[in-house]
């Protein structure tokens, strides 16, 4: 009796999924670009040769893992496999500050935004390592102010959403968020049925993040209920990147299946593709432009793609012979004036 009671509900369940489709096929009648030029056609974007090599950062001896923009947009943070985590300034070309890690397996690392002063980092270790830059001895042998541990996996991902809050993104499936200056959990976030790889705060509330995953799903969470509030299907192998579009209504996506995606929380589900013919590698980063009208995406056979989000799927432009390697990292800086790449060949590059 049990038995057929299971089955009837699940039968319901997959009946409503239907029609859920069913509806979207009918509201999914435009294009992105037939959409964006309903009122007349767009202004062309900003190409290369506009767009240059402004610096090249050289520093690392190991291959970059990560970087990540601070607030003020001139400063950034860097994070190789030397065992090296590097701030730097941007504008001038030095580093402010070298930190020598205990672990150099190290996978991602995070600036705090809004003061600046607290930097982290984590990898193969399983641990989320806080340093305070603005302690006196915030130099090449510092030590850390607060090492996180919890996870049962590799850390692969970690971003500040305030002063005293982070939040994590590991090897075990789960996320968590942390209490900074007290080191505990404060909740935990274990949805996603494998590997989590990349985070990312919302722009405009920091009570919403998305996450990414092997699992082929994009998560949306509510920080204040703890809860899973949509899950969004669309990739056909594992989500690398997630980042925010501008408005905080929409994110985008990179994946080992050779796409970068975008998804609106608004409809529910995919609203862009970008892909490439003959391009069968992963994307390793993804990353919106100030207005959001372009996403960068790093790739794996060394290359640096832009793409219009306002069009049907097109390729913006292609940034000129960026490195010499693996594109593990890219971010756009908060102003919206430069964009860095990092590379397993050592170098930071800043385009501009």
């Amino acid at each position: 009796m049990q038995e057929q009671r299971l089955q009837s509900i699940k039968a319901e369940v997959a009946d409503l999924k239907s029609q859920i489709d069913e509806f979207r096929k009918k509201k999914n009648d435009k294009t992105m670009g037939q959409i964006a030029t309903e009122n007349g056609p767009l202004r062309k974007v900003r190409k290369p040769p506009s767009i240059k090599l402004r610096r090249t950062l050289k520093g690392h001896f190991g291959k970059i893992y990560s970087m990540h923009w601070a607030g003020d947009s001139e400063s950034l943070l860097s994070a190789s496999q030397d065992g090296k985590l590097i701030v730097w300034n941007a504008k001038s070309n030095m580093k402010t500050h070298a930190i020598s890690l205990r672990s150099s397996w190290v996978m991602t690392c995070a600036f705090e935004q809004n003061k600046g002063r607290l930097i982290a980092c984590g990898g193969l270790d399983n641990i989320c390592s806080i340093y305070n830059l603005a302690s006196s001895d915030a130099g090449n042998n510092s030590r850390a102010t607060q090492e996180l541990s919890a996870h049962d996996g590799y850390l692969s991902c970690c971003r500040f959403t305030d002063d005293s809050h982070i939040l994590t993104s590991s090897g075990d499936s789960s996320c968590i968020q942390w209490d900074v200056e007290k080191g505990e959990i404060l909740k935990t976030f274990s949805d996603h049925t494998a590997d989590v790889m990349s985070l990312c705060v919302s722009p405009t509330n920091p009570n919403i993040f998305v996450s990414g995953s092997v699992d082929s799903t994009a998560r949306v969470w509510d920080i204040r209920s703890g809860k899973n509030v949509q899950t969004l299907l669309g990739h056909e192998a594992d989500i690398n990147a997630v980042h925010f579009f501008p408005d905080g209504h929409a994110f985008g996506t990179g994946s080992d299946d050779s796409t970068c995606r975008i998804f609106d929380m608004r409809c529910y589900g995919e609203v862009n593709k970008f892909e490439l013919p003959g391009v069968q590698c992963g994307i390793t980063s993804v990353s919106f432009s100030k207005s959001g009208r372009l996403l960068f995406g790093g790739y794996d056979d060394f290359s640096v793609h832009a793409w219009d989000t306002l069009s049907a799927g097109e390729h913006a432009f292609q940034l000129p012979t960026p490195h010499e390697n693996r594109v593990s990292c890219l971010g756009i800086n908060p102003k919206g004036d430069a964009l860095c790449t990092g590379s397993w060949d050592t170098y930071l590059k800043i385009w501009a």
